[in-house]
């Protein structure tokens, strides 16, 4: 429920062009060019190894999850798994191709994918998504 509120909040996002060059539209956290327009980047995490990290911006979120690995078979699984799903990111708009450094997957979500998607859906598959990686891997 913690990370549901928060990607709630965090996705009030809107078009934002850039302040620097005309006609350029780039996330803002990922391009990081006007300290303004950031938010404070927040950590939810249940324990050192299983955490979540929203950055939000005026025009984009970028979600980073850390997923749980204990043991030498679940960092071997987590790790094939990520590189099979970023191997496709085309195919899921909103991940990554790289995660930030620190965590397993990254999603990121702009002001295009609010417009064009419904927002709950959004913040509804970013946590099923959560839940099901965490008992796939504890499955295998």
């Amino acid at each position: 429920t913690a990370v549901k509120n928060t990607l709630d909040a965090a996705l009030c996002i809107q078009n934002f062009p850039s302040q620097a060059v005309e006609r350029h539209n780039k996330p803002e956290v990922e391009v990081k060019t006007s300290k303004e327009l950031l938010l404070h980047p927040v950590v939810i995490s249940r324990n050192e190894k299983e955490r979540v990290l929203i950055e939000g911006s005026i025009n984009s979120v970028r979600i980073s999850i850390a997923i749980k690995q204990s043991d030498e078979i679940e960092k071997l699984l987590c790790g094939k798994f990520t590189r099979f799903m970023m191997m496709r990111a085309d195919d899921f708009v909103i991940l990554r191709r790289k995660p930030v450094p620190g965590y397993d997957i990254s999603f990121l979500i702009t002001n295009f994918h609010t417009e064009q998607m419904f927002k709950p859906k959004l913040v509804d598959f970013i946590i099923t998504f959560m839940d099901e990686i965490d008992k796939e891997i504890s499955e295998m």
